[in-house]
């Protein structure tokens, strides 16, 4: 299979670039990194890249939580704008496979349950399952980070988030994300096409960008580590995450590209995440431990774009696409202590 990989030469890009070449498949870059004139918003270039191509893995995006809203046209241009000019010109070209770089930021918040919910007479007398609002500053500010029952004010507790539950984008980056779902959606009803949206959770892992504003949580402890610094940890450090191997997210894009299932005509979602929860503060104390130090410190301090917990419940994926992941969390930090980041 001949696959165009945008954003071939970023962190996931390039390992799905590996893992295409190690299938038998023949990978196709395009990324402005390498080629400047390789925009996706360039409706010619992108037209010309997609010759000869039987599949395109769309990893091309600028990321991160940003800068509240004054970034959001940039956003809007890169991963909107420029996944609109692709399913264009694939339409054009006749191809008909696509699986997106999705992410698990579409969800908002995680999913949780009221711990009162039942009988008695302390009972949460609405419901179980509950979304909460938006996390308020005076609460961050007092400390109180846990979201709590809109109903009864009870602490809840968090579960894993499964691929039907309804999204809430909670910044511009999130609004994006989505967007780019809705638009593949709309290409493979108009089209008949296979559209696969994998929900990236928080992948870490080789060639991963060093500590910018657009980094993820395990490049920022990375970086500082490197300097000799102590990672710092926002909020009380108990925020539970996903963490998923950059190579298991690799090895789920050519699963998805390979895989007979999804239905053609419809999109198909797929959570991507090791199973595993662990807080942040687990993850920046077990690399802190596999590099020698020094040891985190936990601030207090915090991002109100942020969410307090959101794991994946990847059921899906390995059901449907045969997909499982092979790095562990203990083995996955020791190499990632070790390994270079993107600009080191």
């Amino acid at each position: 299979m001949r696959v165009l990989v945008t954003g071939s030469a970023g962190f996931i890009g390039s390992h799905v670039v590996d893992a295409l070449r190690e299938r038998g498949h023949e990978p196709v870059g395009y990324d402005v990194r390498e080629d400047p004139g390789a925009d996706v918003r360039d409706p010619a270039a992108v037209a010309r890249a997609l010759a000869g191509v039987d599949a395109v893995c769309h990893q091309a995006a600028m990321v991160g939580l940003g800068n509240g809203v004054a970034d959001a046209a940039e956003y809007v241009s890169r991963n909107d704008l420029g996944t609109a000019v692709l399913l264009a010109a694939m339409a054009g070209a006749g191809v008909p496979r696509l699986v997106l770089a999705g992410s698990m930021v579409v969800y908002g918040e995680g999913r949780y349950a009221c711990p009162r919910h039942g009988e008695g007479r302390y009972a949460c007398p609405r419901h179980g399952v509950v979304r909460p609002g938006p996390r308020a500053v005076a609460d961050l500010d007092a400390g109180r980070f846990e979201p709590a029952c809109p109903e009864c004010g009870a602490e809840l507790v968090p579960g894993l988030v499964g691929e039907d539950a309804p999204a809430d984008p909670r910044n511009v980056y999130a609004t994006t994300k989505l967007a780019q779902e809705h638009l593949a959606a709309a290409w493979a009803r108009t089209t008949g096409a296979t559209a696969v949206s994998l929900r990236y959770h928080n992948v870490y892992g080789p060639r991963m960008p060093r500590d910018t504003p657009y980094a993820g949580v395990a490049s920022f402890f990375r970086s500082a580590l490197a300097r000799g610094e102590a990672p710092r940890v926002f909020e009380d450090g108990r925020q539970r995450r996903d963490f998923v191997h950059v190579r298991d997210v690799a090895a789920a894009n050519v699963a998805a590209l390979e895989a007979a299932g999804p239905p053609p005509g419809a999109l198909s979602a797929y959570n991507t995440g090791s199973g595993a929860p662990h807080t942040v503060g687990e993850m920046a104390a077990a690399l802190a431990a596999a590099h020698g130090g020094p040891e985190p410190v936990v601030t207090g301090a915090y991002r109100l774009g942020d969410v307090r917990h959101i794991t994946a419940d990847s059921t899906r994926l390995r059901t449907e696409l045969g997909w499982r992941p092979r790095v562990g969390f203990a083995e996955g930090m020791r190499e990632f202590a070790r390994a270079g980041l993107r600009g080191e």
